[in-house]
């Protein structure tokens, strides 16, 4: 039986990033729980690694309830092995200039994408500290470094997810705990950009955006780092992006 687990949460589409990381970490040999808010979508994510081979295990989560994080993490330790990686893939974003920025759109924004991340990186780090290993992933966005109108309610809550990061990254790294923070600086070439933005999509061409199974390559590079040379901070981009 295998002894090795991941973690993804913020699991939607089959051709989205928190599904491509899945398989990913599924072709490794871990065992991986898929968490998300929508059910039929974990079980189809689920099916697809069981059918490759591989072991899922869908739990539905709203990464923005304490009680279900907790209950998620409760179940992931409460079966064999250990806990290797777990990725925070929340993400939300909204558009609108901030004086049509309503309070609840911007804590909305705040839910998902900052106390989100709290919330599913404290329960890992309760894990990953007792094993004094593991992998924390978190995903950020080109609005993580920068504020541009009209995504400005945005820009604070992934700016805040950086911080995050960096302050478990110094708390828990000389614990052996391995906190990065992934910039995905462009569109991904996923079902969601696919639908959203067509034209923009079509416009860029071959490999004018993020390749899912490329990110999610590097993501498992990060993690086989050698502990020497941890990276917290990387940003990716497709090369005809003139940053």
């Amino acid at each position: 039986m295998n002894d090795r687990k991941a973690v993804v949460i913020g699991v939607g589409p089959s051709q989205g990033l928190g599904a491509a990381l899945a398989r990913r970490f599924a072709r490794e040999g871990l065992k991986v729980y898929v968490a998300g808010r929508t059910p039929q979508k974990l079980e189809q994510i689920a099916m697809e690694i069981r059918a490759a081979g591989g072991q899922a295990i869908p739990i539905a989560t709203d990464a923005t309830v304490e009680g279900e994080v907790i209950s998620l993490f409760d179940s992931v330790s409460g079966d064999p092995g250990e806990l290797d990686i777990v990725v925070c893939n929340v993400d939300s974003n909204q558009r609108a200039p901030l004086l049509e920025t309503s309070g609840d759109m911007f804590r909305q924004l705040w839910l998902q994408n900052a106390y989100a991340g709290f919330l599913v990186g404290r329960e890992a780090a309760r894990i990953m500290t007792r094993q004094r290993h593991g992998t924390l992933f978190f995903t950020g966005a080109s609005a993580s470094l920068r504020a541009r109108p009209p995504f400005t309610a945005f820009a604070a809550a992934k700016s805040a997810l950086r911080a995050l990061a960096q302050g478990m990254a110094r708390e828990f790294g000389p614990q052996g705990i391995h906190v990065v923070h992934v910039i995905i600086d462009g569109v991904i070439n996923g079902e969601r950009s696919r639908n959203a933005f067509t034209e923009f999509v079509a416009q860029k061409g071959a490999d004018g955006l993020l390749d899912l199974d490329a990110i999610a390559d590097t993501y498992w590079l990060l993690h086989k780092q050698q502990r020497s040379a941890w990276t917290h901070e990387l940003d990716l981009r497709p090369f005809k992006e003139p940053f």
